[in-house]
């Protein structure tokens, strides 16, 4: 697992033809915003989490975000705990994503 700066994660992110964007906050959270292109999972969802990850192509990267950068780095060691090695926190989460935002 890696933790990215906002800088990091957004030009990584940027030239990777291989990348997945995940954002593991709540449902209500989502209707604030959200980065374009991302699916959501909702990390407290618990088992139900870890069936749907497991479902995911464990060959993309992954760039993972929730609301400060607590869940995702919990969301990161998990993926990585069945076999998805690329997976990247964005450090700060969404609060402080300067970023494209997609309501």
């Amino acid at each position: 697992m890696s933790d990215l700066s906002q800088e990091e994660w957004a030009e990584q992110l940027e030239n990777d033809d291989n990348a997945f964007i995940l954002d593991v906050r709540t449902p209500e959270e989502v209707e604030e915003g959200y980065i374009p292109g991302a699916t959501n999972i909702d990390i407290y969802l618990g088992q139900e989490f870890l069936d749907e990850v497991e479902k995911l192509d464990k060959s993309k990267n992954f760039y993972v975000y929730c609301r400060s950068g607590n869940r995702s780095g919990q969301a990161c060691a998990i993926m990585n705990s069945i076999g998805i090695e690329n997976a990247y926190n964005l450090e700060g989460g969404f609060m402080e994503w300067e970023g494209e935002v997609a309501e």
